[in-house]
């Protein structure tokens, strides 16, 4: 049983940080308590520094209390420096992104690998071309109308025209940014130089989170040290764990359970990339560890991951019986929500995608909080699956007598 456990937690592509995610998970905790029945205290946020923040989280039942401490790699400060960069400078790197996925193969082997995720893709690059379709058409139009109503000459009407232009650009710039193209635009190209061991700014967090996860594993102070990633966050975290591995060949030899969360992964679009060097070499060792437990989650209901794929062998790395890493566990989420919450929120994909990390309101064998915050090793999740809903009573009292009669099965 677990009675201490450290988090760090690497966030996706997302600029609203500590404070966006701590509000976004206050709101889901909110679930757990009632739902397992168990006292579930959650803690205030605190700011330590440029690359942490953290917050304490206290769970217990009758036989069974966890102290988390719960730490978040502030991956915001890259993401916000990104998208705060001259718009020319936004929109040259994503349609260099896009024709480089073209010209490499890479969109082609995302289609094979999840033609779901290759639509989303293709939905974003198309909104992202239609906005410069439109914005240069405004241009065209706006030097047109200088040239035959103005009766301008033609380099002030090819001026007005540029300028009607860029007019137009920014004009749209809001709608780009409610329909989330800036930010997925700012995210592959920026997220595919750390893939490849290029300056992207999110290197230094990565070091420190990396020492960070191996003095925690020093200190023994937990029972189980877990590195959890969401979405683009999973191009992150096998780069930061591979290095703690570097700076301790023991870890997880000696002290706590090393586990490795991977959830909603985009790694595998990242991975299939021919430049993605660094990204595939860590993949490849943490796939060989034996003393790392990595779990990869899936789900068929979410069309922003790679659902029913091996994260490994897909992208073409060959381990034989070399491999230890990772299982790979494919959830419903159907089985985490009422059919009243599902039936509102199942067509709504960002917010399926985010399911991953929010709260169930109905016991299933897959609830984030559970996982982070419960009695058992997370590994044991894994491996009792269905049993999971049923090992707890309605005080939230862990029922051995469930995970023995798994046993003598």
């Amino acid at each position: 049983m677990i009675r201490r456990r450290h988090v760090f937690y690497v966030e996706g592509y997302d600029p609203r940080g500590a404070d966006g995610y701590y509000r976004m998970f206050a709101r889901e905790w909110k679930q757990f308590g009632p739902t397992w029945g168990v006292r579930a205290d959650l803690g205030k946020l605190e700011i330590d520094s440029q690359h942490f923040a953290h917050w304490n989280i206290d769970t217990a039942a009758a036989n069974w209390q966890v102290a988390v401490r719960y730490e978040f790699l502030r991956l915001e400060d890259p993401i916000r420096r990104h998208i705060a960069r001259p718009l020319v400078r936004q929109i040259s790197d994503a349609l260099w992104w896009t024709v480089m996925d073209l010209a490499t193969g890479t969109m082609f082997r995302i289609v094979r690998a999840a033609w779901r995720f290759a639509l989303h893709l293709a939905l974003i690059q198309g909104l992202l071309v239609a906005w410069l379709v439109v914005a240069a058409a405004g241009g065209v139009v706006s030097g047109f109308a200088a040239a035959r109503l103005a009766d301008l000459p033609t380099w002030a009407a090819a001026a007005l025209g540029i300028a009607g232009g860029v007019a137009c650009l920014h004009g749209l710039r809001p709608l780009a940014v409610r329909w989330l193209v800036i930010q997925v635009a700012n995210c592959w190209p920026n997220v595919r130089r750390f893939a490849r061991g290029a300056a992207s700014g999110f290197d230094p967090y990565a070091e420190a989170c990396a020492r960070r996860l191996v003095e925690a594993a020093r200190d023994a102070d937990a029972d189980e040290i877990v590195l959890v990633s969401h979405s683009a966050g999973c191009a992150v975290s096998p780069v930061i764990m591979a290095r703690a591995f570097e700076i301790d060949p023991d870890l997880g030899r000696h002290g706590p359970a090393i586990v490795m969360l991977t959830l909603g992964s985009l790694m595998p679009g990242f991975a299939l990339h021919p430049s993605a060097h660094r990204l595939r070499a860590a993949m490849r060792s943490l796939a060989r560890e034996p003393s790392l437990f990595w779990l990869d989650c899936q789900a068929r209901k979410d069309p922003m991951n790679f659902w029913e794929f091996d994260p490994i062998a897909g992208c073409g790395i060959d381990l034989g019986a070399e491999r230890r890493n990772p299982a790979v566990w494919v959830l419903r989420m159907r089985d985490m929500l009422t059919d009243d919450i599902y039936d509102r929120m199942r067509f709504n994909h960002f917010r399926m995608h985010y399911q991953f990390i929010m709260g169930n309101n109905r016991r299933a064998e897959y609830d984030y909080n559970l996982l982070i915050c419960g009695p058992l090793p997370i590994r044991e999740y894994v491996r009792f699956q269905a049993r999971i809903p049923h090992s707890f009573s309605a005080d939230g009292s862990f029922l051995t007598e469930t995970i023995e009669a798994r046993e003598l099965n």
